[in-house]
């Protein structure tokens, strides 16, 4: 389920671009997100395993939702962590959903749509 997240969103990603032009900076926004959100991750994991302070579930469950989620899928993949904590990974789907949802309001409301350079404008 996580890789194929990932991959649907990659496609999304990708029609998005063709479709409405969204630029390459978005997909850099998402990669240094995630990769942020990994190492939050793995730092919360090595701190569990040692007794020390904890990152918070909240804290965790915000860098998903801003864009770090496919790096966090991957930590719980990976890493084995946070994955078999039934309610943070409700919260974490939802907050995926809403990423992805917010994606696809903002490449409709906010993006250039290829609409043709060749079509004449529409009197009235």
């Amino acid at each position: 389920m996580a890789y194929l997240s990932i991959l649907f969103f990659i496609l999304l990603y990708l029609a998005a671009t063709f479709f409405f032009h969204i630029p390459p900076f978005v997909a850099l926004i998402y990669g240094a997100l995630s990769l942020g959100c990994f190492a939050a991750y793995a730092l919360d994991k090595r701190a569990a395993k040692a007794g020390n302070w904890r990152t918070s579930e909240r804290t965790l469950l915000l860098l998903g939702l801003l864009c770090g989620w496919p790096g966090a899928l991957l930590a719980q993949q990976w890493l084995r962590h946070k994955s078999s904590k039934r309610s943070f990974r409700i919260l974490f789907w939802i907050t995926v959903a809403i990423n992805i949802a917010a994606f696809i309001y903002f490449c409709l409301h906010y993006s250039a749509p290829d609409i043709g350079t060749d079509v004449a404008p529409i009197e009235i």
